[in-house]
């Protein structure tokens, strides 16, 4: 059996992928999680000019592998992008896929331009952070339109490289929200992004511990609703989905697959190190051959047929 797969046109050793923000900040650890086992990695969200993030603490770890944060998305620009792109190239041949932020629709559309000159494999609009709230009110994506209109404008941008749109789960029915992104001409999903916003306080200090005071929830608690959002979405669109969430495990990998993903996203199961790529990859292969299934594509959706 293999684990290659072909994903909008794009081939991957296996269907992990780094999800945006966890290991990927420079060009080099990029391509050391890509040496140890991604089939393709996301870049950090890249803003068109610096965008400093929150304050410190950004991240409390509420144990068994679950997090809570608030870290805001720096950034310092579309050079930054560039330069460590460059860096990730020199260095290793894997797919790389480019997230991108705005605080509008217009610097959306700017945004992609700009990334789109660095020929990405693949762009993924974020428009689902929702650590970002305070400064720029609710996420894109939980509006229909909102989400609609930013898909075009990037889209249009953006020429022949594929676009992934990035949803919340935070939203009364993610379905419309995917309609409409598809509908809008974006070429695959991503789902999820983290849940919540949420808050932890220090009962000593009787104080918020995140600087933010809020923060979206992210590790294995979330999975069951990734895993149904991912389940709903496949029903309801015909583009592929990269599905993350809470997987830490081949076997969470491969729920993820049988719910209708196509590409599986790694996030917090890598914060300790981007050895769990191989550890997840050889999981899937023993269920594989346990099961006597050749190709990633033959798990993909089966949850859905009776």
């Amino acid at each position: 059996m293999q684990l290659k797969t072909n994903f909008l046109g794009i081939h991957l050793e296996n269907p992990l992928v780094l999800a945006s923000g966890i290991l990927g900040t420079t060009g080099a650890s990029l391509a050391r999680v890509a040496k140890n086992g991604a089939g393709a990695v996301t870049s950090k969200s890249t803003w068109l000019k610096r965008h400093a993030g929150h304050p410190n603490p950004t991240v409390v770890d509420l144990g068994d592998g679950n997090l809570l944060n608030a870290v805001g998305l720096p950034h310092s620009g579309t050079e930054e992008t560039r330069i460590e792109f460059e860096n990730f190239r020199k260095l290793s041949q894997k797919p790389l896929f480019a997230s991108i932020a705005a605080r509008n629709l217009k610097e959306f559309g700017e945004t992609a331009a700009a990334v789109a000159k660095l020929k990405p494999d693949l762009i993924e609009l974020n428009i689902s952070c929702p650590n970002v709230e305070d400064e720029f009110g609710k996420p894109f994506a939980c509006d229909v339109n909102d989400a609609a209109e930013a898909t075009r404008i990037v889209k249009k941008v953006i020429g022949e490289i594929p676009l992934a749109v990035k949803l919340s789960p935070n939203v009364a029915n993610i379905t419309e929200i995917a309609q409409s992104v598809e509908a809008a001409g974006a070429d695959a999903i991503t789902a999820i992004n983290t849940v919540g916003p949420g808050m932890v306080i220090d009962i000593e200090t009787a104080q918020p511990i995140l600087a933010n005071k809020f923060g979206g929830l992210s590790g294995p608690a979330i999975r069951p609703i990734a895993v149904k959002a991912v389940f709903e979405i496949f029903a309801a669109v015909k583009i592929p989905i990269i599905g993350m969430g809470g997987v830490t495990t081949g076997r969470d990998a491969v729920e993820m697959l049988q719910a209708g993903a196509s590409l599986v996203g790694i996030g917090s199961a890598a914060k300790d190190g981007s050895e769990i790529f191989g550890k997840i990859a050889a999981e899937i292969v023993e269920f594989y051959e346990r099961k006597k299934i050749k190709n990633v594509a033959d798990l993909v959706g089966i949850a859905h047929k009776s």
